[in-house]
């Protein structure tokens, strides 16, 4: 661990450090203005202000992404942001397959549609929507678009 390194060479001043860099994946440091997409390492760190039997779905910390990513399992988009609270901002969430998991779960969109009907505010090259410049402003600035890699059902979705 880089952090404890410094913590073993440098005292106190180490100490500091480490406590700023927070754990080797960066789950520490990553945070999203949104609970979808918060880092963790168990789903009991995931949406942990609200009532965990009023989400829609199971409560999830996605391993397979970098740090670990809070969501929750859905049938469509309307399960996303359905209980007051859940959701703190605008940004668009889309239901969408991951992987292959076979479920259904909740993420920050970035597919063209919803940035437009969210903001037009971030543009490059001419005009043209930036997915990418999306995530990293509006979700966390190690975010990029990127396929849930679902099938069929594939959707853009902002992850680390």
């Amino acid at each position: 661990m880089k952090c404890l390194r410094r913590l073993t060479y440098t005292g106190f001043l180490g100490g500091l450090l480490h406590l700023a860099c927070g754990s080797d994946n960066g789950s520490a440091s990553r945070s999203t203005p949104e609970e979808t997409g918060q880092s963790c390492k168990v789903a009991a760190e995931c949406f942990a202000n609200l009532d965990a039997a009023t989400v829609r779905g199971a409560i999830t910390c996605m391993d397979r992404v970098p740090g670990g990513y809070c969501t929750h399992e859905c049938q469509t988009d309307a399960d996303c942001c359905a209980v007051p609270g859940e959701c703190r901002t605008t940004l668009p969430e889309v239901c969408a397959p991951f992987e292959s998991t076979g479920k259904m779960y909740c993420f920050l969109s970035c597919e063209v549609a919803d940035i437009e009907a969210h903001e037009a505010t971030l543009f490059r090259d001419g005009g043209a929507i930036d997915p990418n410049l999306f995530c990293e402003r509006r979700a966390n600035p190690s975010f990029g678009c990127r396929s849930t890699g679902g099938g069929r059902d594939n959707r853009k979705v902002c992850t680390p």
